[in-house]
């Protein structure tokens, strides 16, 4: 695919643009960093002991304070990831052109020009920017404001660590580590300083995301070594880098059982997500170690889900009672 290819512009208006974009982006896959965010939140919230020892008109201006800030953190996460997954799009499209499994995707196949792209990817930028300012005018609380610009910087990162180094899977994790850290500060932030949990659960994201993208990226070793992009599976070939999901996943429920440990609000729910957590990653391993590269699309997409899913229902609950 030339570039004069990718250049031809797609065609349809603006719905239609929006509509690809959606479909090539894959927004559903924020299911595996929105609900460690909305747990961050309601560390933070619980942390800051809102409504506690509060009358009760006092505990729902508290409530209805967290619903407005709630409501802007899942804005910004969408804003936020959207931006993210079109900077990985328009940086990698020629790889993508050049690889059998990503040569559909929009920009590679002329559905989307590179253009439409970069207005879009400054669009949700913009819209990141712009929720995240509303917390300084709504709430009085302008970090999230100030640290708008080096976040969106932080994602995007990512898309660029596979051309220098092969542990770009932890960039990735690194940057979804941030959703909880950033929902937190959002919501509360002296919540950093004063509650451990958040740190452990940002550890465990951060390893989690790092040993699911090893395993996704097994789809492309072969791809990867030809094209002189650094992957794990890529520099130590399949059963190894196999090996180290395993490994990353161990640490991640490390972390897990840390933040139970160090939050005392966390309870038996929580501690049955934890249980479900490990059971979830040990379904994920048996099923790679049972049917290889054939299952890698229950193994990441459909398990990887569950486990982000549970654990934050488990832990807001948890929280909330």
């Amino acid at each position: 695919m030339s570039v004069v290819a990718a250049e031809n512009p797609g065609g349809g208006g603006l719905w239609a643009r929006a509509r690809v974009i959606a479909a090539d982006i894959k927004l559903a896959h924020s299911v595996f960093a929105m609900p460690f965010a909305v747990l961050g939140a309601f560390l933070a919230w619980r942390g800051a002991g809102a409504g506690q020892g509060a009358g009760q008109a006092g505990g729902e201006e508290s409530s209805g304070r967290f619903a407005g800030q709630l409501a802007l953190i899942v804005l910004c996460m969408v804003a936020a990831r959207t931006w993210a997954m079109l900077f990985n799009r328009l940086a990698d499209w020629r790889y993508d052109a050049a690889n059998p499994r990503t040569a559909r995707r929009a920009i590679p196949s002329g559905r989307l020009t590179v253009r439409q792209g970069w207005a879009a990817a400054a669009g949700a930028a913009v819209a990141f920017v712009a929720c995240a300012s509303l917390f300084g005018v709504l709430f009085g609380n302008w970090w999230p404001a100030a640290l708008s610009a080096p976040v969106l910087a932080w994602i995007a990162f990512y898309s660029l660590t596979k051309r220098f180094t092969a542990l770009a899977h932890v960039f990735l994790g690194g940057a979804l580590a941030a959703s909880p850290l950033a929902a937190a500060i959002a919501v509360d932030p002296g919540a950093l300083d004063g509650v451990p949990a958040l740190w452990f659960v940002a550890g465990m994201v951060l390893l989690w995301v790092a040993g699911f993208d090893v395993i996704y990226a097994l789809q492309d070793e072969e791809f990867d070594r030809g094209a002189g992009l650094r992957s794990i599976p890529a520099r130590l070939g399949p059963a190894a880098a196999l090996w180290v999901s395993r490994g990353l996943h161990a640490g991640a429920l490390a972390m897990l059982l840390l933040a139970w440990r160090a939050e005392p609000r966390f309870g038996w729910l929580f501690g049955a997500g934890v249980g479900a957590v490990a059971a979830l990653l040990a379904l994920e391993h048996l099923i790679l170690l049972r049917r290889g590269r054939a299952g890698l699309e229950m193994a990441f997409f459909t398990v990887n889900g569950v486990v982000s899913c549970v654990l934050g229902a488990a832990g807001c609950v948890d929280l909330v009672l």
